[in-house]
This record gives structure tokens, C-alpha cells and sequence, in this order.
């Protein structure tokens, strides 16, 4: 009898992020001050990975990605053994520096613009992805992996014929890329968590009009995703979920004040993900994402304001 799978695999990016604190957006050829820096991991793999690690998951967990023969990458995976990750799926190539991008946060919104360099994760291909026996493969962020990219629907059917649930996670691109990598993907994922942008520009719709959420154009796209699947869109007030039965809008938790909203997107995935591995009720997992989410949106970093789920 085979052995009951147990945790989650985390796949794609593995990034350094240098976060600088603003003052200001600058107009081009004029100065901003940098009033801090600091480095963290970054990327959505990662940032999923660790967050849960942070909520202290009872369930094993499992990095998977490529990193450069360099310190930043060291420096990636001794921290994910520091916490208990199993960093056996990360491979270290000589070919490229260990990705990194540049995040100028203003202070004053917590607005953040990114240059990033994709190094090593320009590389990670299909046969890097293994998720053993997990019980869930998270694929993050699909559109940003080179390799991954042009293939993903197939990496997602094979897994998921393994018996392994599978999970996407979106960055938000040029709008021709949704229809030519996300679209065929979306029939072999079991867990769709993206963003009322990328939604959109999956579905066509305009979720947003003058700065309110249109509930009819949301759950239009979310059921133009929908494949006998969960569809999650997470946005600023909350999060609609459509699965086979039916709609559920849980809404975010209020947080005193933005730091920064670097990495609250993942750490929402991260939550939810928590909760489906567990077998809770739908409801339950949402609101741990939003819990997770308004944690993260406390601190500077992608992942150094998450906690043990226990006490988000």
C-alpha cells in the first residue's frame, strides 16, 4: 500500500531581494534618498516555503529551485536549512548568479517597484521538478520561469497523475503571456490562488472601475477559470473562492499600518495552503491567508513578519 503523502513542495523562484526604503518615487534624473536596506529571500517559491516554515506547519516541506554557485545562494539555502526546510530539490549551477532583484519600497505607502535580474531561475527546468511524496506541488511564479514556462501545463498533468495536488501562483506580466502559458495550465491545477489583476488579464475582465471591485466581473473571471477546481482571487478587501460548491468571499483582515506589501500575496497563498493540507473548511483556510497576509504587511521584508499560525 503506498505510503499517504504528507507536505508541500514549493517550485520556482528563489530570489534575493535588496529592499530599499524610500523616501519618495523619483521623476527620471532626479534623487531619492534610500533610508534603509536590507536583504531577504525572495520569489515565490521561497516566500511560500518559509512562510509556512515560519507558521511552524506540522507537515514536512520541501524547496525546490535553481540558485547560483555563489554566496546569495549559500546564503538562500543555508537559511532555508535554518528552518527546517528540506532544500534536497534546490540545484546550485555555475551558469548564472543567484537571481536577485532590487525593491524600492516608499516609506510613506509601502508601494514597491522591482529590477530584477532572473539569473539561475532562467534555468530550472522540468526535470528539477520532483516533488517525492508530497501531498501538494506549489508552482510559483509561473510567467517569470523561462524554462518552466513553455512547458508547465505538462510538468502540472505529470505530477498531478503522481497523485500530487497541484497549486499555481502568478506574477502579473505582459497581458499575451496569461493566454499562451497560464490558460493550458489552469486544467491540471487543483489550487488557482492569483490576484484580482492577473484574473483579469487571464479572463479579460476589469475586476477594478475608479477604485472599487466589480463583485459581477469577479466572479465572472473566477468562473472562467474555473476546471472542477478551487479558484482563489485575493485582493486588498478580500478574497473570492469558487469551487464545486459554489461561491465563498472571506474579507482581509484590517491592519494598523503598511510597512511595506512586499511578499503579503504569497504569504495569503502560504495560509491557504496551510489550511488545504490540514483538510480545513475552506472558510478557515482563507482566513488564515488573510491572517498570514496582514502579518507580512508589518514588516519590510517578504517573509520576517509571519509567525506560528497559532498566533497570527
Amino acid at each position: 500500500m503506498p505510503k499517504p503523502r504528507k507536505g508541500i513542495a514549493a517550485a520556482g523562484n528563489w530570489i534575493v531581494d535588496r529592499i530599499k526604503m524610500i523616501d519618495a518615487w523619483p521623476q527620471e534624473e532626479r534623487l531619492a534618498n534610500v533610508l534603509s536596506e536590507v536583504r531577504a529571500g525572495g520569489g515565490g517559491a521561497h516566500n511560500v516555503i518559509t512562510d509556512l516554515a515560519l507558521m511552524k506547519a506540522p507537515f514536512p516541506l520541501l524547496g525546490i529551485g535553481c540558485v547560483g554557485a555563489d554566496e546569495e545562494g549559500r546564503w538562500l539555502i543555508h537559511t532555508a536549512r535554518e528552518r527546517g526546510i528540506d532544500f534536497s530539490g534546490m540545484r546550485v549551477t555555475p551558469d548564472q548568479p543567484t537571481s536577485f532583484t532590487d525593491v524600492m519600497t516608499v516609506q510613506s505607502t509601502g508601494r514597491r517597484t522591482f529590477f530584477h535580474n532572473r539569473g539561475a531561475n532562467q534555468l530550472l527546468e522540468d526535470a528539477d521538478i520532483d516533488p517525492g511524496n508530497m501531498k501538494i506541488l506549489h508552482l510559483a511564479y509561473l510567467l517569470l520561469l523561462d524554462k518552466v514556462d513553455p512547458v508547465a501545463a505538462k510538468i502540472l498533468q505529470r505530477v498531478r497523475a503522481e497523485g500530487v495536488r497541484t497549486s499555481v501562483d502568478l506574477v502579473s506580466v505582459e497581458k499575451a503571456r496569461f493566454a499562451d502559458v497560464v490558460l493550458p495550465a489552469v486544467d491540471h491545477v487543483d489550487y488557482l490562488i492569483l490576484n484580482e489583476i492577473e484574473a483579469g488579464e487571464c479572463t479579460g475582465h476589469r475586476i477594478r472601475a475608479d477604485g472599487a471591485v466589480d463583485r459581477a466581473a469577479l466572479s465572472a473571471s473566477a468562473k472562467k477559470l474555473f476546471r472542477d477546481n478551487l479558484v482563489v482571487v485575493h485582493m486588498p478587501e478580500g478574497a473570492l473562492a469558487l469551487s464545486k460548491d459554489g461561491e465563498l468571499w472571506v474579507s482581509s483582515r484590517l491592519v494598523d499600518k503598511i510597512v511595506s506589501s512586499v511578499g503579503a500575496g504569497d504569504a495569503f497563498c502560504a495560509g491557504v495552503l496551510y489550511g488545504l493540507h490540514e483538510e480545513w473548511p475552506l472558510e478557515k483556510s482563507l482566513d488564515l491567508g488573510h491572517r498570514a497576509a496582514a502579518a507580512c504587511l508589518g514588516h519590510e521584508t517578504t517573509t520576517g513578519g509571519l509567525r506560528p499560525a497559532a498566533e497570527l
